[in-house]
């Protein structure tokens, strides 16, 4: 963390409204920039904390945010006041780490259990799937809960999950711990919506931190997207 963003912070934490002020305005506007830089960085690519990717991918896709890790994480209503929720799952790669993986447009739910299942079968609300490298933006992807083959993955595992309980029946306090998903899960979706890709020239610098298969598929969306706004 440099000395400005240190200070910065302590003078917010401790120092009134008229001392930030006075901070900020005996910076340049490059030191500015450059200080501002540094907790976007840290927060979009934090490992332990998805809330700004979360926020970003939300927001990006219309809907308003929800935090807390309760309940979906947003919201949008239409001209008839229906309420249309949305299920974000974003991932970061970090280039610097030695476990990496790659993006592969997929995501989890913790914790999950068949009466959580049917809940969201129910409400179906939009999936939000989005990457990032190194905290900068890859993709968002859009698709209903309810897409067939996306249902299916998540039903086989939590299928696969019951059948090592007690009897097969779910009991108080247990969860399966981690139902996942990928691309192929509703690549077909009808509904699949592509909320955001980057060019196709930004897509090729980054493709080692994409799944080939995956890589292959936004690379054709890419050039669609491109076609379309040149014809």
């Amino acid at each position: 963390m440099t000395e400005e963003l240190t200070e910065l912070i302590k003078v917010f934490a401790i120092g009134t409204d008229e001392d930030l002020q006075g901070y900020i305005d005996s910076k340049s506007p490059t030191t500015i920039s450059n200080i501002l830089k540094e907790p976007l960085s840290l927060y979009l690519k934090d490992k332990n904390s998805s809330f700004l990717r979360e926020f970003l991918t939300v927001s990006l896709a219309g809907y308003q945010h929800r935090p807390g890790k309760i309940g979906y994480n947003g919201y949008i209503e239409n001209a008839n006041g229906m309420t249309k929720r949305c299920e974000a799952k974003p991932k970061n790669v970090d280039t610097m780490s030695s476990t990496r993986r790659k993006l592969d447009g997929g995501g989890n739910f913790t914790d999950y259990s068949f009466d959580r299942f049917y809940r969201d079968k129910k409400e179906n609300p939009n999936m939000l799937v989005s990457g990032f490298v190194d905290g900068h933006l890859v993709y968002i992807l859009e698709f209903p809960f309810a897409c067939p083959t996306f249902l299916k993955k998540l039903e086989n595992q939590l299928k696969k999950w019951e059948k090592k309980l007690v009897e097969g029946r779910q009991t108080r306090g247990q969860f399966l711990r981690s139902a996942y998903f990928n691309y192929r899960d509703y690549i077909n979706c009808a509904d699949l919506r592509i909320v955001y890709l980057p060019p196709k020239a930004k897509l090729e610098e980054i493709k080692q931190y994409i799944a080939p298969g995956f890589y292959q598929f936004l690379l054709e969306q890419s050039e669609r997207r491109e076609e379309q706004n040149e014809s």
